[in-house]
């Protein structure tokens, strides 16, 4: 039971890295500085990052000895997740990619979210 779970975690985390890289690349072209750097071949770790406007940084680590989301803004930990809770965060990046929300006005919504509360 225990080596095909370590199998299934093995899976898991090399198609995380491969949607990772697939995510930079996406950002990249609409726009965002973003970068997925991976160690090896075996695809069993990365480190993703996207700037989302100015000192507004979102940095993505996948490893077999966790997952973790954290956001910074003006060099400043604003948030720091792990496990499900990244990849959920994760999935709120990815819908921006999905609308096609551009860097300008990912700072146009942020100030109106901000006004709005």
């Amino acid at each position: 039971m225990f080596l095909r779970l370590a199998e299934q975690h093995r899976l898991f985390v090399q198609d995380l890295v491969m949607s990772l890289q697939a995510l930079a690349i996406v950002l990249e072209r609409q726009g965002y500085l973003a970068s997925c750097y991976t160690c090896g071949g075996q695809m069993n770790s990365a480190s993703f990052m996207v700037s989302l406007g100015e000192d507004h940084l979102i940095r993505f680590l996948v490893s077999d000895y966790g997952i973790t989301w954290t956001e910074m803004r003006d060099d400043r930990e604003l948030m720091k997740l792990e496990g499900a809770e990244a990849i959920a965060q994760l999935q709120e990046l990815a819908k921006l990619v999905k609308h096609r929300v551009s860097p300008s006005q990912l700072e146009w919504f942020a100030t109106v979210d901000t006004l709005s509360r």
